[in-house]
């Protein structure tokens, strides 16, 4: 009997840590603040779209999630090093960006919004009007890359760490016009008095999705796979109405 119960023990304690080897454990990098996708509540809580969107994953993929606040232009460096797992920070899908990580499937897709003061009128795609415009941007963003290629040389191109910082030069008359994510401008800039969107919206990259190393095959299939359970049980739609009244999902 004794015999019995010490073998029933050894099996529980083998099926116990298996369990416990299997748990995983992720650390999500996000660059704060960038509203509405990822910023801190008056409470000082992180929050956003993305936020509660990487919550729903990690529930779905039964991980223990761990939240990381990293600047914008050491996020793929650090998740080199191994400072964290994943990024989740509105990072657009592109060729440069995926010969160093590995990216998921993308799972939004906004465009970019010019954004000035009120009585700005010059037209952002004739060059000959925009010479000399001072065009402010976040540093290593899409965004950044299209004025760069579109605009270098003749428009003065001002970047940013922070969406924050460029909208603090936007309202106290450093720059004449600013290209950011869309919602972005949409929850920062159109929100105060006095300000404007201007141009059209323009569609930047192949859409955004989760970022990881190279050799981590496994965890970006596990990944694609919670998305794209979200999306089918409405739990993705039920956070994106949270935050946007139209539809960002690819």
């Amino acid at each position: 009997m004794k015999k019995l119960i010490v073998a029933a023990s050894c099996v529980l304690a083998l099926i116990a840590g298996a369990a416990h080897a299997q748990e995983r454990n992720l650390r999500i990098a996000f660059d704060v603040p960038y509203e509405p996708f990822e910023y801190k509540a008056d409470n000082g809580e992180l929050t956003g779209f993305e936020v509660e969107l990487a919550e729903a994953m990690c529930k779905e993929m039964k991980a223990n999630c761990e939240f990381v606040i990293q600047a914008w232009d050491g996020m793929i460096p650090g998740l080199l090093a191994r400072k964290f797992d994943l990024i989740m920070s509105s990072m657009s899908i592109t060729d440069e960006r995926a010969e160093r990580v590995l990216f998921s499937e993308p799972y939004y897709n906004t465009p970019g919004g010019w954004f000035a003061r009120d009585g700005f009128s010059t037209d952002v795609t004739d060059m000959d009007a925009m010479k000399g415009k001072v065009v402010g941007v976040q540093r290593g963003t899409t965004m950044d890359t299209y004025v760069t290629e579109n605009m270098g040389g003749i428009v003065t191109i001002k970047r940013y760490t922070t969406a924050d910082d460029m909208v603090l030069d936007l309202e106290g008359e450093r720059l004449d016009v600013v290209f950011v994510d869309y919602p972005v401008g949409e929850q920062t800039i159109l929100t105060k008095e006095g300000f404007q969107e201007v141009g059209e919206q323009v569609k930047l990259g192949q859409g955004v999705g989760v970022a990881m190393r190279k050799r981590d095959t496994d965890l970006a299939k596990d990944v694609n796979a919670a998305l794209a359970t979200l999306k089918e049980n409405g739990t993705y739609d039920e956070i994106m109405k949270k935050y946007f009244n139209y539809d960002i999902k690819m």
